[in-house]
Parts: structure tokens; C-alpha cells; sequence
């Protein structure tokens, strides 16, 4: 059967990437404890300068952290944490590194928490 019409591009509308707080589309940062609160914050920008202040108040030295491959928390481990991180860019999005079937490095319930949220703001077009 031939198509009749031209499929509809499902994107963002706007620039790909992140925006600073002045283009009104500020970054948002999540921290989650597995099994108990969420810290969520606007942020003015993602840089390592921005978010370490935050980490470093709410994380306690020495705790195994699992992020997403972003350059802003290659420094964790220098700020006396373990870091793990899954490599979204090459299609991982969980890996087992025991071999158990049990996949360790996600970070599929912040991904969860984002994903609550923007369905929870959208009937109200945003904060």
C-alpha cells in the first residue's frame, strides 16, 4: 500500500539541547535515593560550577552515584564519591556487571520522577 501523505516529524520545537534559565526553558536537576526522596531544582545553567554545591550538601562523601553519561558529573569521583554511570548516547540504558540478571547502573527511577512530572505540569502549560 502506498502512502498518501507525509508522516508527521514527532520533535521538540525550539533549538536542540539545553537552554539557559533566560531563554525561559531553564534545566531542571533531579537527585533520588533509591527508595526515598527526591530533590528536584530550577537550575541558571548544567555546568559543573552550578550543580557541585549541590552535591556536595546533599550527597555524603564516599556514595556510589549512577548518572547518565553527562560531561557535568565527571567529577564525582574527585568529590570523593563512586561514580557509575550508563552511556544513553550508545543505546545502554542499564547494565548488569555481575552477571546476575540484576541490572545495578541505571537510572531508570529518575528518569521516572521526570517523566511523572512533565505529565503532571503539562495540563497546567508549564510553571
Amino acid at each position: 500500500m502506498k502512502k498518501t501523505r507525509i508522516g508527521r516529524r514527532r520533535r521538540l520545537n525550539g533549538d536542540r539541547g539545553r537552554e539557559p534559565l533566560e531563554k525561559e526553558k531553564p534545566p531542571f536537576f533531579g537527585i533520588i535515593q533509591r527508595g526515598e526522596r527526591v530533590l528536584l531544582r530550577i537550575l541558571a545553567n548544567v555546568q559543573r560550577k552550578t550543580i557541585k554545591p549541590i552535591i556536595e550538601k546533599v550527597i555524603a562523601k564516599g556514595t556510589l552515584v549512577f548518572t547518565d553519561e553527562y560531561e557535568s558529573y565527571g567529577n564525582l569521583k574527585r568529590m570523593g564519591n563512586e561514580h557509575k554511570s550508563a552511556c544513553h548516547s550508545k543505546g545502554e540504558y542499564a547494565r548488569d556487571e555481575t552477571g546476575d540478571c540484576f541490572y545495578e547502573v541505571h537510572v531508570n527511577k529518575m528518569e521516572g520522577v521526570w517523566s511523572l512530572l512533565r505529565s503532571w505540569l503539562r495540563p497546567h502549560r508549564g510553571i
